[in-house]
This record gives structure tokens, sequence and C-alpha cells, in this order.
């Protein structure tokens, strides 16, 4: 048994302009990466992200990026759920993630659809799925909101 997950949202935007949202980290910024993100996804790169409610800057690989279609991650595997301020507690292997774009009605939405896979087997990394899985379902909420309403659904959501 594989440890994995899928989650996926409507968008009502076009696909370019969904895929630049999560590419850049600007944007990203402000409606998901509540404590910054530096550096933009472009295949090769490790950018870092910091969270509000995981407190410290922490290195994403990307794997690769196909404009408008896919985006590929990797980081490393968190099977600690921290006390509040305290560090994450890496668990010594890393998963991937894996998001895709598919553009509907003419363009005028996009589905995303992300996908994370490579937990251990055990009990702390079946936990730990269960948290990601929550955070990207955050993630996408977010950005639905934040595309197209411009607002900051997670701001001062963590703290």
């Amino acid at each position: 048994m594989e440890l994995k997950f899928k989650v996926s949202a409507h968008i009502s935007k076009p696909v370019a302009e969904v895929f630049e949202a999560i590419v850049d980290p600007a944007t990203l910024s402000r409606y998901f990466t509540t404590g910054g993100a530096q550096g933009r996804l472009a295949t090769g790169a490790t950018v870092t992200w910091d969270f509000a409610d995981f407190p410290g800057a922490f290195p994403v690989e990307v794997i690769e990026v196909v404009d408008n279609q896919k985006i590929v991650l990797r980081w490393e595997a968190n099977e600690g759920v921290p006390e509040r301020d305290a560090p994450v507690v890496d668990a010594g292997y890393f998963t991937t993630v894996e998001m895709a774009f598919e553009p509907l009605d003419n363009d005028s939405r996009t589905l995303v659809t992300i996908t994370e896979s490579g937990w251990h087997e055990t009990e702390k990394g079946l936990a730990a799925s269960y948290g990601n899985c929550m955070g990207w379902s955050q993630m996408l909420a977010a950005l639905k909101v934040w595309i197209e309403h411009g607002i900051n659904m997670r701001e001062q959501m963590y703290k």
C-alpha cells in the first residue's frame, strides 16, 4: 500500500493566471506561504517556503515545471506536529507533490489537482499525510479566494 492522496479544485480563471499565481513567489506569499516564499518555481531550482503555523523557512526542490500544465516538487517529510513556535520535526525522507492544471470551458476556468505521495507506511507517516492533505486543501481554497476575489483567507489564521 502506498500512502498517497489527491485533492482538486475548480478555479474560475484561465490556466495561465492560475499557474502564475503558484510559481510566482510574491503572489504565493500573498495567499499561501504565510511567512513568505523565496524563489520562482522553475525546473531544477530549490526555493524556500515559510508558514506561520510551521515557523522557519524550509527548502522545496523543484523537480519539473511545464508551463501551464504541471509542477512537481520534492520536500522533506514532516512526521511531527510541533508545539507552537517549536521547530518542525523532519522525518529524514522526502515526499513528492505533483500539481496538474487543466483548462476548462474554453480556458475560462482551471481544474487544479494536487497529489502527494511517498510517506512511510507507519502511524506517523499516515498522520503526516493527513496533515499535508489538509494543508493542500487549504492551499487550493486560499488560491481560489485570492485569485477570484483578492481576499487572503489565511491572514491571521495561524497566529
